[in-house]
């Protein structure tokens, strides 16, 4: 079984978790597309969608689905996206596609988050993706030699914006014994705006795809 096929899998598994009448966090990537697609099937169930990032959105309005702002819904019920990297302790490395900051944002609004992930991602120790690290620009350049610092080699993102304007820095060669205390340290640097760890906020539920089933952490 392929990789998009495995990512298929556990995207689908996530739709048992919808309940009528739910406010359903929508991640961003290409593992969520799926989960994305698989929505219009379930419009009649009064479902309010909040999106993590302007590519999102346009996808599930393209298939005419209503996205509604956070700040209109309060709490979200369940919050539904991949990671990069995810270990059995459901501690995560997100931030791959760029909108780490909205998706930590609807993580932490969740009741529930759903983690959904081919069996590639599944590490023993995080750190081998590179950690994204969102930055004010002006800061890109302080915050990078903190990085450096903290161990890291950064590099810059070049010609990429986050919907937020926006930089990102992706540091490469972290070794990541304590997700928990990295997040925390990491995110007192200023210019900072978040980082990809999510660790003090990881998933609630770990949906694995593997070729013959999908795999439930909790």
């Amino acid at each position: 079984m392929d990789q998009a096929a495995k990512k298929k899998r556990s995207a689908l598994a996530a739709v048992s978790y919808i309940d009528d009448g739910m406010t359903i966090g929508v991640g961003t990537g290409s593992t969520v597309d799926f989960f994305i697609d698989a929505l219009p099937d379930h419009a009649h169930r009064a479902l309010s969608l909040v999106s993590s990032s302007e590519r999102s959105t346009e996808r599930l309005v393209r298939l005419g689905l209503d996205v509604t702002e956070l700040s209109a819904v309060g709490d979200v019920d369940i919050y539904v996206d991949g990671a990069d990297e995810a270990t059995k302790h459901l501690h995560l490395i997100k931030g791959g596609g760029g909108a780490l900051t909205r998706e930590k944002i609807l993580a932490g609004a969740s009741r529930r988050f759903i983690c959904i992930v081919d069996d590639s991602k599944l590490v023993g120790r995080l750190g081998r993706f590179p950690l994204p690290v969102e930055v004010i620009p002006m800061a890109r350049s302080f915050v990078a030699r903190q990085l450096v610092k903290a161990g890291g080699q950064p590099v810059w993102r070049r010609d990429f914006r986050t919907d937020n304007g926006n930089q990102i820095i992706d540091v490469r060669n972290l070794q990541i014994e304590n997700p928990v205390e990295l997040e925390t340290r990491l995110n007192q640097i200023p210019g900072v705006v978040t980082v990809g760890l999510f660790a003090h906020r990881g998933a609630d539920v770990l949906l694995v795809g593997a070729a013959d089933d999908v795999k439930v952490m909790t």
